[in-house]
């Protein structure tokens, strides 16, 4: 059974959580991304709550700005910083006896973690990763690919002003192509039921503004004329490097983010388990569960 809960962290910041699994067990936390919520680990939350997969405690929560968690005004709000000092809190708060046994993300839940291995990695024992890009790789693309330039166009609609009110017109319209898988772009895929529509509905509803500020807040976005964005930012080495065993899961029919992003990532992350998958796109965790599942179970077992 899935446990909804509001965790208020010392800061000010309120999260709205999703968890299974004993308090005091060792802890799992998964990160997701936009358009999405917390709902979306459900699955990996029970799967790894059982004894035998392992008996943790699993703990999803809604970033700042998604569904009921806080969503600050101020787009400043949304720097790396904070979202990584919303989740040292959770990490703090949910395994307070030491570090979480693995900090597993997608999408925008992975730019935080990314920060937050890098930052804190006496948080984490493991790092797991589906589909979100390093900061270094992913700099590197939107200087030189014009390829993910064009992939990354999307992110200067999501900064418009009315970003938020565009989305939410017509029942979300402009929403539910975000999850065409790959190539062809037109069907809808078989994982988005009616049901699970009406789940991405009742997040939509509590607002979209939060979302948006992510990529306002952030300059890793194509260089437009009016906008450098990624031309204008420098990361040094000692930055983007993460030192913990990471595993990375990748989706290669991904539309926004092609696989020319896990090509060097041994230069930042000395100890990567990196698994290639084919026919997977971005929705990676939507699609094969189960596959995400084994990978992670596998994972776990490693000697860290």
């Amino acid at each position: 059974m899935i446990e909804k809960f509001q965790l208020p962290l010392p800061h000010g910041i309120t999260l709205s959580c999703r968890a299974a699994g004993e308090r005091g067990r060792p802890v799992l936390v998964f990160l997701h991304g936009f358009p999405e919520a917390a709902f979306v680990w459900d699955e990996l939350l029970a799967h790894f709550s059982k004894t035998e997969n392992g008996g943790y405690r699993c703990v999803a929560p809604n970033l700042r700005g998604f569904e009921r968690s806080s969503a600050p005004a101020d787009v400043g709000a949304y720097r790396p910083k904070h979202l990584v000092q919303d989740v040292a809190a959770l990490i703090a708060t949910e395994s307070p006896g030491g570090p979480v046994e693995c900090l597993v993300a997608h999408d925008w839940g992975g730019a935080v973690a990314w920060n937050l291995a890098n930052q804190q990695p006496q948080l984490i024992r493991r790092l797991a990763i589906l589909n979100s890009p390093h900061p270094g790789t992913f700099l590197r693309e939107l200087k030189t690919n014009p390829k993910q330039q064009a992939a990354s166009a999307y992110m200067n609609f999501l900064i418009r002003p009315d970003a938020e009110a565009l989305l939410a017109a017509n029942d979300h319209a402009r929403m539910w192509p975000f999850f065409t898988k790959a190539k062809d772009g037109a069907s809808a895929p078989a994982w988005l039921t009616d049901a699970v529509k009406d789940q991405y509905r009742a997040v939509w509803a509590a607002g979209l503004t939060g979302g948006c500020n992510y990529y306002r807040a952030s300059p890793l976005r194509p260089p437009r004329p009016e906008d450098p964005g990624a031309a204008a930012v420098e990361l040094p080495h000692s930055m983007l490097t993460v030192n913990v065993p990471t595993m990375v899961v990748w989706g290669l029919d991904d539309v926004a983010l092609p696989p020319e992003l896990i090509d060097g990532l041994d230069a930042y992350i000395p100890r990567l388990t990196l698994h290639r998958v084919e026919g997977a796109s971005h929705w990676i965790v939507h699609e094969q569960p189960q596959r995400v599942a084994r990978h992670l179970g596998d994972f776990l077992q490693t000697r860290s």
